[in-house]
């Protein structure tokens, strides 16, 4: 029997509701995408003054086919984010907004989020998620209108990073404050640690600024069907495994930034633009990027799981569950991701992982093998940089049950604190090696977690 987009999601949504993790108050694992394109990512005719907007410039597609696309990707829940530029902010208000409407109408098994691929002042680009409202709309209107790079008709006039510390104060005072995750942040990078557009060190200004708003970067960028993986062409500075390099590289950005015990978090997106059926470099929300949340099937817990780091991200369907608990010495108190244990100075960890392999082929045919396991425990040294450590395990070392995959390590607890998480591969590579250009993504799949902290002392 052909296995159809259609079967394909009813399949995904079916196993979605059979973890038998406690789902406690009916949380399962939810696939989405927090960074997808449609016709209203315009272009602009800038032969008029002010430039005009031409629909379908930077996406031929309506956000009804995308819905229609993410559901049948498996998805339960997407964010429309489209490109600012010159006054898009009324394109966002009179044009995309009613859009959005229209495809919640049509599409309402898929939980929809008003959005924006957001023009950093002073930066680059960032995933902003309204929650939804009844001032959803006019929200995102005055955040894009007042404080988004590209709005002004001049442009060059928002370079100030200080404007972005004041739009990020606004929407920390908001009654319902949205979300906002760093795009492609080594996208501009010349070279390992070399860094473009976005440096460490405004990612921790803006994460300071408001740490329930800005809350982590793209694990692993969208467009991975270019010929370059995610559109990062210079050649010194790829993506590898997929992954940027912030996130890729144990004891690098990302790790540096879990030591210090800030709550970031990764997700994986497909920032689709235009099908690489349909001559483009993308792929449809969830035919090869997902983000997993841990959360009821409804807006708000769906944001909370986000805001919260009880998520994971992943490529080609290599895992559709993933359960990382770190327990204590008793065996009692327990963490899971994003959350914290609390654990007496030298206490011994046990940390357990289930993962689930899915019932189907991925969206290109294909059932994978996963390869191996890494355990990555992190901790803040002396010299403020972190420490590292990397347990690997296999597959002789994990035990099956049908679908689900379990591993065990006792560990001891990080000295002064920590955090753990995970990651694993179809690949045998001991660590994600840089993407060479044209190279088949299918053939490369990687799934991170996010991490569990572990405070030690009284």
């Amino acid at each position: 029997m052909r296995i159809t987009p259609l079967l394909r999601a009813v399949a995904a949504l079916a196993c979605a509701a059979a973890v038998p993790a406690a789902a406690e108050d009916g949380r399962r694992w939810l696939a989405g995408d927090h960074h997808v394109h449609s016709e209203w990512s315009v272009g602009w005719d800038r032969s008029t003054t002010p430039p005009t907007p031409i629909r379908g410039g930077d996406s031929p597609y309506s956000r009804t086919r995308n819905a229609r696309q993410a559901l049948a990707h498996g998805l339960a829940w997407i964010v429309h984010t489209d490109h600012g530029g010159p006054g898009h902010s009324a394109v966002t208000r009179d044009h995309a907004w009613p859009a959005l409407l229209q495809a919640r109408r049509e599409v309402l098994e898929l939980v929809q989020f008003n959005g924006m691929e957001f023009d950093v002042p002073g930066g680059e680009h960032a995933s902003l998620i309204i929650a939804p409202g009844p001032a959803e709309r006019d929200e995102l209107v005055a955040i894009e209108r007042d404080y988004g790079r590209a709005e002004p008709l001049q442009p060059g006039t928002r370079e100030d990073g200080r404007l972005m510390l004041r739009a990020l104060a606004l929407m920390r005072a908001l009654p319902a404050p949205p979300l906002v995750f760093v795009n492609h942040p080594s996208r501009s990078s010349t070279g390992v640690g070399r860094w473009g557009q976005v440096e460490p060190v405004e990612l921790l200004a803006w994460h300071d600024a408001a740490p329930q708003v800005l809350v982590g970067m793209e694990g692993a960028p969208g467009h991975q069907a270019a010929p370059e993986r995610g559109l990062y062409r210079h050649a010194g500075a790829p993506t590898f495994g997929g992954f940027d390099q912030m996130t890729a590289e144990v004891g690098g950005v990302w790790d540096g930034m879990l030591a210090q015990g800030r709550r970031f978090w990764i997700p994986a997106p497909s920032a689709s633009h235009v099908n690489r059926r349909d001559g483009g470099r993308d792929f449809d929300p969830g035919e090869y990027s997902k983000t997993y949340v841990w959360a009821r099937h409804e807006p708000a817990d769906i944001l909370d799981a986000m805001r919260h780091g009880r998520m994971f991200a992943v490529t080609g369907d290599l895992v559709d569950a993933l359960e990382l608990t770190v327990r204590g010495p008793d065996g009692g108190d327990a963490a899971t991701l994003g959350g914290t244990l609390r654990v007496p100075e030298g206490a011994r960890l046990r940390v357990e992982l289930r993962l689930r392999q899915p019932a189907g082929p991925n969206a290109n045919g294909q059932r994978p093998r996963l390869d191996h396991v890494d355990l990555i425990v992190g901790a803040r040294g002396p010299d403020g940089a972190p420490r590292m450590e990397v347990r690997r395990a296999g597959a002789g070392d994990w035990r099956r049950d049908g679908r689900w995959l379990s591993l065990s390590w006792e560990i001891a607890a990080p000295a002064g604190g920590g955090f753990l998480r995970v990651r694993g591969s179809s690949t045998a590579e001991a660590e994600p090696q840089p993407d060479p250009p044209g190279e088949d993504p299918w053939q490369d799949l990687w799934f991170y977690s996010n991490p569990v902290f572990v405070r030690s002392g009284t």
